[in-house]
């Protein structure tokens, strides 16, 4: 398990490419508020959207998940406890008023980055919305 990749795979850095190079900015491994030893893939801190990029095997993909024959007790403990850990995270993470965006390393990278784009855009719409609400006077 140590040989494997838990940062910058390759489905984080295809997707990370075309955010930046659509001229989003993002911050990467953003630890998640409250909730120790837990990160954000790609996080847009200013708007609160949670990018996270889950592996096939390790979060329990619906199309694409193994089980292991050796061990295979442990190993069922151990990737239930990842997807309920998954569940946590995105729980907290909402509680907090992020918007969690989960997606398999199997989805293309370009649509993922597209529905990234989107819900980064809305969100930024909506926070000048407030902004500009919040600076008006009444009267």
């Amino acid at each position: 398990m140590s040989k494997q990749a838990s940062k910058d795979t390759a489905a984080e850095l295809a997707v990370r490419r075309l955010l930046h190079a659509a001229g989003l900015r993002y911050r990467v491994e953003y630890p998640v508020p409250g909730m120790a030893r837990r990160r954000i893939d790609v996080a847009f801190t200013s708007v609160k959207v949670a990018v996270l990029i889950d592996g096939c095997f390790w979060h329990g993909c619906p199309e694409h998940a193994t089980q292991p024959k050796s061990n295979a007790q442990w190993w069922r403990q151990k990737l239930d406890r990842n997807m309920a850990r998954d569940r946590e995270t995105s729980e907290h993470l909402a509680s907090q008023g992020w918007t969690v965006l989960r997606f398999w390393e199997h989805t293309r990278p370009e649509k993922v980055a597209e529905a990234v784009r989107v819900v980064v855009d809305r969100e930024k719409r909506e926070l000048q919305k407030r902004a500009f609400r919040g600076g008006r006077r009444e009267r």
